[in-house]
C-alpha cells in the first residue's frame, strides 16, 4: 500500500510547537481528551446504528479500552466506535494543518500572553494534539464503521505527518502514543503505571456513559490472562431519574465532592433542555465549612462537558453569596478546553447561573415553607453569607429578602421576616427600625432603643457585618423605609409619645443655651447637640446623621484598607434626666462656667461608651472620672 507524506505548513508547525509545549499547564489531560474523543465515536455510532438498521457495524459491546507497555513505552487507547475514513482522517485529525493561517497564530499568541490560550485552542477543537507533550510520536489505526478497509496516520508532531490505507484494522479507532522519558519536575509522569492511570481515569472520566477497560498486569508465570478491569463507575447521577437513584448514592456523590462526612441538608436537581442543554445536582450543606468566609475558601460547583470532568470550582456558574453550595454542573455544548475567562463571559454560563441562582433560592423559600427545622438550620449556618446577595445582586434581592429572616424584639429566640414585621407594625407606624451591633444583649441594653422598648415598637436587632451594608442597599421594603434607630431624628409621636408640640416648643428654648454651649467644647467631635427623643432613661448618645457612615461601617472600611474620613457624630441629650437637668441648671447660673468643661466632656463620653464605642482619650477619661469620685468622698 502507498504511504502518502504531508507537510505541514510552517505556520501550522509553530502552532503546533506553541501549543505542545505551552498550552496545557496540566499533562495529564491528554488521556482526558483522547477518552472523550473516544467515547464521541461511541456515541455517533450508536446514533449512526438507529438511523440505519443496515449499517454493517457490531454495536453489542461498546466501550473504551486503554492498553500500557511498559517495555516498548507505549499507551493505547481504543474503541469500537463509528471510526473515520481515509478523507476523514485527513480533514478530522489534520485540523491544525487546516486551519494553520497567520491570522489563528497571532490570536493564539495573544492569548498565551493574556493566559487564555488554552480557552482559544478549545473554541478550534485540536485538543487530539495535546497527545505529543507526552509522546515522541503518534499513530492512529482507524476503520469507518460499515467500511471494509482502515487507515494509519502517523506523526512526531513536528513537521510531517503521513497516512496510508491497512487492510486489517479493526472498527474503530486506536491512538497509540510512543511515551517520552517520564520526568516529574516538569511534571511529566509515568503513563504506563496502572495507578496513574486509573487517578486519571478517576478524575476526569470517571462519569463517561461507556465502560473504561484496561487489563491489570499480569501475575506470575503460568497464571492465567487477567480478565479486564473497567475503571471508571459510568454513575452519573444527575443523568439519570430521581426514581432510579437512592437517597444513599446523592449523599455518598456529595460527600466525594465536598470531602464532608456529614449528609447534606438538601439535595437539588435541575434539568435544561433546549438550545443549551445542561444538567445541575446541587447540594446545601448542613453546616458551614469554617473557612467560608475568608479569601481563600474554594468556591464554586465542579464542571463536567457530555460528563467529561472539565474543572473542580467553577466559580462562573454560582455568585459568591451562594458559595457554599457544592455538587455537580454537566453541559453538552461547551467545549472540553473552556477557560475559566471564557466562561466568565460566555452568554450561556450566564443564562446558566441565573437559572441555577434562582432554582437554590426557590428551594431555600419551599424549605421556609414546608420546614422549619431545617430551615432555621439553613439560616444558622449560611444566613450571613446569603444576606451578601442583597448588595450584589439587585435581579434577586426580592427573593433573598422572601427567605431572610432576623433576630427582633418581638421574640427572644424566634426570628422574624420583613413580611411579618409589617404584618406587626403599630398603626400610623410607616417605617421598619433596625439596629446593628455586635451582640443581641448590647443592642438591647443600648440607650437608642429605650424609646422604642417604652412604646412597644419593634426593632429588627442585626448582628453580622453585612447587615451594617445591606439595610442601605436595599433602602426599602414593600414602600416601607428601613430605618436605624441609631441614625437622623425619631419622632415617635405616632406611635403613643404623650408630649404635646408645646412642650417640645418650650423645652427647646430652656435648653438653647447649654446646647449651643456644649456645641462649642466639643467641637473637635460632634457636630451637633441636640434634645433626644428617643432616651427615656439615659442622660445622652450619640447617633449619626441620616446618611452618615456607622463606626462599624468605618472600622470595616479601613480593615480592608480604604481610607474614610472620620465622621463627626451628634450628641443627643435627655432633657427629662436629672443629670442633664442639674448641668443646664449650672449653666444658667454660674457666669464661670470652665469647671463646666468637662463634665460636658465625660457626658459625652458616657455616650460614646454606652453605644460600645471607645474613649478618645481612655487616660483622660480616666483620671476625669477618679477625680470626681475623689470629690464625692
Amino acid at each position: 500500500m502507498t504511504t502518502e507524506t504531508f507537510e505541514f505548513q510552517v505556520e501550522a508547525r509553530q502552532l503546533l510547537q506553541l501549543m505542545i509545549h505551552s498550552v496545557y499547564s496540566n499533562k495529564d489531560v491528554f488521556l482526558r481528551e483522547l477518552v472523550s474523543n473516544a467515547s464521541d465515536a461511541l456515541d455517533k455510532l450508536r446514533l449512526e446504528k438507529l438511523r440505519d438498521d443496515s449499517l454493517d457495524a457490531d454495536v453489542s459491546d461498546l466501550h473504551i479500552r486503554i492498553d500500557v507497555d511498559k517495555d516498548a513505552r507505549t499507551l493505547t487507547v481504543r474503541d469500537n466506535g463509528i471510526g473515520m475514513s481515509y478523507d476523514e482522517v485527513g480533514q478530522l485529525i489534520g485540523t491544525i494543518a487546516n486551519s494553520g493561517t497567520a491570522t489563528f497564530l497571532k490570536e493564539l499568541r495573544e492569548a498565551q500572553e493574556g493566559g487564555d490560550a488554552e480557552g482559544l485552542i478549545g473554541q478550534f477543537g485540536v485538543g487530539f494534539y495535546s497527545g505529543f507533550m507526552v509522546a515522541d510520536e503518534m499513530t492512529v489505526v482507524t476503520r469507518r464503521a460499515g467500511e471494509s478497509q482502515g487507515t494509519r496516520w502517523t506523526s512526531r508532531g513536528e513537521s510531517t505527518y503521513t497516512l496510508d490505507r491497512v487492510d486489517d484494522a479493526p472498527q474503530g479507532t486506536s491512538v497509540t502514543l510512543h511515551l517520552k522519558p517520564a520526568d516529574p519536575e516538569n511534571q511529566l509522569h509515568d503513563y504506563t503505571s496502572p495507578w496513574k492511570i486509573r487517578e486519571i481515569v478517576k478524575r476526569y472520566s470517571d462519569f463517561i456513559t461507556w465502560p473504561i477497560r484496561s487489563v491489570p498486569e499480569p501475575g506470575g508465570e503460568g497464571d492465567a490472562a487477567p480478565e479486564p478491569e473497567t475503571l471508571n463507575s459510568m454513575k452519573a447521577l444527575w443523568a439519570r431519574s430521581r426514581d432510579e437513584v437512592s437517597d444513599d448514592e446523592y449523599h455518598e456523590l456529595y460527600k466525594h465532592i465536598s470531602h464532608d462526612w456529614r449528609e447534606p441538608l438538601e439535595t437539588i436537581r435541575l434539568q435544561a433542555e433546549g438550545t443549551f442543554e445542561y444538567q445541575a445536582l446541587l447540594f446545601v450543606p448542613s453546616h458551614a465549612p469554617h473557612d467560608l468566609f475568608t479569601r481563600d475558601f474554594r468556591r464554586g460547583v465542579q464542571l463536567y462537558v457530555k460528563r467529561v470532568f472539565i474543572m473542580d470550582d467553577c466559580e462562573a456558574l454560582l455568585p459568591p453569596y451562594l458559595r457554599f453550595v457544592k455538587g455537580v454542573v454537566d453541559a453538552q455544548d461547551l467545549s472540553l478546553n473552556v477557560s475559566r475567562e471564557i466562561l466568565q463571559q460566555d452568554r450561556h454560563i450566564q443564562m446558566m447561573q441565573r437559572r441555577l441562582t434562582k432554582k437554590v433560592l426557590s428551594t431555600v423559600k419551599e424549605l421556609k415553607t414546608k420546614d422549619a427545622d431545617r430551615y432555621a438550620t439553613f439560616w444558622r449556618e449560611f444566613g450571613t453569607a446569603l444576606k451578601e446577595g442583597l448588595v450584589t445582586d439587585s435581579e434577586n434581592r426580592d427573593a433573598i429578602l422572601a427567605v431572610s429572616s432576623f433576630a427582633t424584639t418581638h421574640a427572644d429566640d424566634e426570628p422574624t421576616t420583613l413580611a411579618q414585621y409589617v404584618e406587626r407594625m403599630k398603626d400610623g407606624q410607616d417605617d421598619i427600625y433596625y439596629l446593628t451591633g455586635e451582640s443581641r444583649q448590647s443592642m438591647e441594653n443600648s440607650p437608642h432603643m429605650e424609646a422604642f422598648r417604652d412604646k412597644g415598637v419593634e426593632v429588627l436587632l442585626l448582628t453580622d457585618p453585612v447587615d451594617e451594608v445591606w439595610v442601605d442597599a436595599v433602602g426599602e421594603y414593600e414602600g416601607r423605609k428601613l430605618r436605624s434607630v441609631a441614625k437622623g431624628e425619631i419622632d415617635l409621636d405616632g406611635e403613643g409619645d404623650e408630649k404635646t408640640g408645646e412642650e417640645r416648643e418650650k423645652q427647646a428654648e430652656e435648653y438653647a443655651g447649654l446646647l449651643g454651649w456644649m456645641r462649642e467644647q466639643l467641637d473637635e467631635d460632634i457636630k451637633e447637640v441636640r434634645l433626644s427623643a428617643r432616651l427615656t432613661v439615659s442622660p445622652a448618645c450619640v447617633v449619626a446623621d441620616a446618611h452618615d457612615l456607622t463606626p462599624a461601617l468605618e472600622n470595616m472600611y479601613r480593615a480592608m484598607g480604604q481610607e474614610v474620613p472620620r465622621t463627626k457624630r451628634i450628641l443627643e441629650l435627655n432633657p427629662d434626666h436629672l443629670l442633664v437637668k442639674s448641668l443646664n441648671q449650672a449653666y444658667k447660673e454660674r457666669e464661670d462656667r470652665s469647671g463646666l468643661v468637662e463634665s460636658a466632656e465625660l457626658l459625652h463620653t458616657l455616650a460614646v461608651l454606652a453605644e460600645g464605642g471607645q474613649p478618645k482619650d481612655p487616660a483622660r477619661f480616666v483620671k476625669l472620672v477618679a477625680d470626681r469620685l475623689e470629690r464625692t468622698l
